[in-house]
């Protein structure tokens, strides 16, 4: 995995007990700080080649349109990093660690873009040539000490949302001992990166500060992406991607939660957490022998839970799409994640002939009829997968379009409310070897831990499942709206999928006909 720790204000990474109440997102987690730090203030001046203003990128209307629709929480979406820099190389003082900070905002020009929003018309970017980054320096009395000052320190950066049109989209920390810098801490607007470009940023800030060059720059600026996609070849790309999205909404159920079924918690959405390295055992063995990949798996795995769960013979989940296999794009520093579409008619495990009628929901029987087991998804899953990646790239503008049309149509929401975020970026190679047993990967389940480690006042979705590592463990977070999946469901629908994997990496993948009750039954005696 990428140097450097992944922190969402809306995931925190502690696990705790499932009987107690989360802490509130935004709350800093992780250890504790000795006491014995202080803070400072030191302003650096950047000095980038050029200036100038377009329309956002398609990646920027997208998250926009979520942080609108998730404000004032919109914290949520901040992205954070932590780079450590005293456990290698030569020690690194304050001023080189300014500078390569300072290098750092004039080689990307996403750091130095801001939005403007005119009161009658369109958002758009603005980049600066030049300006100052207010940068925190704290003091640790010890390397324990400064470890534990990041951590708390990245909780407190990413626990307030941007100023987007008046502040930088970086906000950054250098934590000390005595006249060495141990790590610097990174906090990024949603605007200007995603979680690829997080990663970027880390790995230039490293380049920078050990040799003093990162090397050619990025080929392509947001600035020219957004001239690219609102010219007329862009516009027709997306709207061929928009073809598919009508499609999908066409063949699934306008919705993948369209009733409410409890009373909601306050606050109302919680994260529910699932850390199990058996998981990561069996997502890697399953992917290896159907030949998809792990992500694959995970994605199928969660929409198959869902469509049972309310009764669909059809799922469409959203999962976020990279958008990076353009060359130019791969080591672009911004936001260029958006929504796919992916839909799965679980009758496609039948096998070609043997499913016959619309891709409706008629019910929470519809279930019982669905011949196949859960690794007779994957093939299907697999092309719907690639589909959902290929149209990824779109307007949001006539995205909404799209749905406001649709839901005109239908006479009612159609939107699914169920989204996929795998954000790791590279899936873990396959250990050599013989397969893990049934056997091995029930003890392995032994050290599968679970907690509510958040909660929001308001997300924009009902099923939001993120995917991340940790050491030889999958963690996989679960934030829902407790109006649709209370507490006890978001439990069972980790463990479910647990279950389900797990299963079937020992040879035994359960029938489609059995997953609701596989919800009902899941992590029933488990802590």
């Amino acid at each position: 995995m990428p140097e450097g720790t992944v922190t969402a204000a809306g995931l925190r990474a502690g696990s705790v007990p499932a009987d107690t109440e989360p802490e509130k997102a935004g709350t800093p987690g992780g250890p504790v700080p000795s006491g014995a730090c202080s803070d400072t203030r030191r302003e650096i001046a950047f000095h980038g080649e050029r200036s100038g203003r377009a329309p956002l990128t398609w990646g920027q209307r997208a998250i926009w349109h979520a942080i609108r629709r998730t404000a004032p929480n919109d914290h949520y979406f901040n992205i954070g990093r932590v780079l450590p820099l005293a456990d290698r190389g030569r020690p690194v003082a304050v001023p080189e660690a300014l500078g390569a900070l300072a290098r750092l905002m004039e080689r990307h020009e996403s750091l130095r873009t801001r939005l403007l929003l005119p009161p009658d018309g369109e958002p758009a970017q603005s980049l600066a040539d030049a300006g100052t980054l207010s940068v925190t320096i704290t003091r640790a009395a010890g390397l324990p000490e400064a470890a534990a000052e990041a951590e708390a320190l990245l909780g407190r950066l990413s626990a307030t949302r941007f100023d987007y049109a008046a502040q930088w989209p970086v906000r950054a920390a250098l934590i000390t001992v005595g006249d060495r810098v141990t790590h610097a801490v990174l906090v990024l607007c949603h605007l200007a990166a995603d979680g690829h470009a997080a990663e970027i940023l880390v790995r230039d800030l490293r380049l920078l500060v050990r040799r003093g060059s990162a090397g050619p720059p990025p080929a392509s600026t947001p600035l020219d992406l957004a001239r690219d996609q609102h010219a007329a070849a862009g516009r027709r790309r997306g709207a061929a991607a928009l073809a598919h999205w009508e499609a999908g909404y066409r063949a699934a159920p306008p919705t993948m939660f369209p009733d409410p079924c409890a009373q909601p918690r306050t606050p109302r959405f919680w994260t529910g957490r699932l850390v199990s390295p058996a998981l990561a055992r069996a997502v890697g063995a399953v992917a290896a022998a159907h030949r998809v990949s792990g992500s694959t798996v995970l994605l199928t795995a969660s929409a198959a839970l869902v469509a049972a769960g309310e009764g669909h013979r059809t799922a469409a989940v959203m999962p976020i799409v990279g958008n990076r296999t353009a060359g130019a794009l791969r080591d672009l520093v911004s936001t260029l994640s958006q929504d796919g579409l992916f839909v799965l008619d679980l009758a496609d495990a039948s096998g070609p002939g043997e499913a016959s009628g619309p891709a409706e929901s008629s019910g929470p029987t519809e279930a019982a009829g669905l011949a196949g087991t859960f690794t007779d998804l994957l093939p299907a899953a697999y092309r719907s997968a690639l589909r959902a990646y290929r149209a990824a790239v779109y307007d949001p503008v006539e995205w909404d379009a799209l749905g406001e049309r649709l839901s005109a149509e239908y006479g009612t929401d159609v939107h699914p409310y169920c989204c996929f975020n795998d954000m790791r970026l590279v899936e873990r190679a396959l250990p050599e070897g013989p397969r893990a047993t049934g056997a091995e990967l029930a003890e392995a389940r032994r050290r599968t831990t679970f907690g509510f480690p958040a909660t929001q006042d308001r997300v924009a979705c009902r099923y939001c499942l993120h995917v991340t590592e940790e050491g030889d463990a999958l963690a996989v977070s679960l934030t829902a709206d407790t109006a649709y999946l209370p507490p006890e469901a978001i439990r069972a629908h980790l463990y479910a999928m647990e279950e389900l994997i797990v299963a079937s990496a020992a040879g035994t993948p359960p029938p489609l006909s059995e997953l609701r009750a596989l919800l009902v039954a899941a992590g029933g005696d488990r802590p």
